[in-house]
């Protein structure tokens, strides 16, 4: 017997090595089009009113937060993005997430970088944290708020996990990020609801300012203006 072997049987199995985290950082661009949306999302009755007061009160004006600057809040910003890329920025203890559109930004703390849960503050975008398994990287996010505005409403008490793993390249050699989401939430769903969204790197990708404030300021300078009138000579 080869000295190889006797290594092989005396010591047992060898362990297989740990998968290696890939580094996540770039910036992204919508792939594809997200999952289309279940236009019969199985909403329980009471959750149903809410969302149908909802549209009545903004469809008739077209109202949307957007136009007031603010950002979709999860699930809708990993969802969609509006077609807008992302970026993501990878460390040990935290990557961060921002958006283009409205500059959205989501923090994923790890391990002892996250905060006790009674430190965590609700919010639209809730609260992120993340870990390893094997090559994909795992995020729930609770602490959100109740939330109607958006294409899928969900309670204070949603919990959401993302799924994020490369999936090989494009026909032009870029890189791939595939990420599986699942809302959970019993206040609202009569079961679990799940979602698919592909990215493409964008090689040496720049994000640009998303200046929706300065916008609408401009707006409101004009109206003041018409209404004051010409100036006075």
């Amino acid at each position: 017997m080869s000295a190889a072997a006797c290594l092989v049987f005396g010591t047992g199995a060898v362990a297989a090595a740990p998968a290696v985290q890939p580094d996540l950082t770039g910036v992204w661009s919508g792939a594809s089009t997200p999952s289309a949306p279940d236009l019969t999302l199985p909403y329980r009755p009471e959750a149903k009113a809410k969302v149908d007061a909802y549209l009545k009160l903004v469809d008739p004006v077209g109202e949307t937060p957007g136009f007031y600057c603010l950002g979709a809040g999860m699930p809708g910003a990993m969802m969609g993005s509006g077609g807008y890329p992302m970026e993501i920025i990878q460390r040990p203890e935290q990557i961060t997430i921002v958006y283009e559109l409205h500059g959205e930004t989501r923090r994923v703390y790890f391990g002892a970088r996250n905060a006790p849960q009674e430190d965590r503050i609700p919010g639209r975008n809730g609260y992120s944290s993340g870990r390893w398994e094997g090559d994909a990287l795992v995020v729930e996010t609770d602490n959100l708020v109740d939330q109607v505005d958006q294409r899928y409403p969900h309670s204070a008490d949603a919990r959401i996990v993302e799924r994020y793993r490369l999936g090989g390249t494009d026909e032009r050699g870029r890189r791939i990020l595939q990420v599986e989401a699942t809302l959970t939430d019993p206040a609202y769903y009569t079961r679990p609801l799940t979602f698919e969204r592909r990215w493409t790197e964008v090689p040496n990708g720049r994000l640009m300012n998303y200046e929706c404030a300065e916008e609408n300021w401009h707006k409101r300078l004009e109206e003041l203006t018409a209404k004051a009138g010409p100036p006075a000579r």
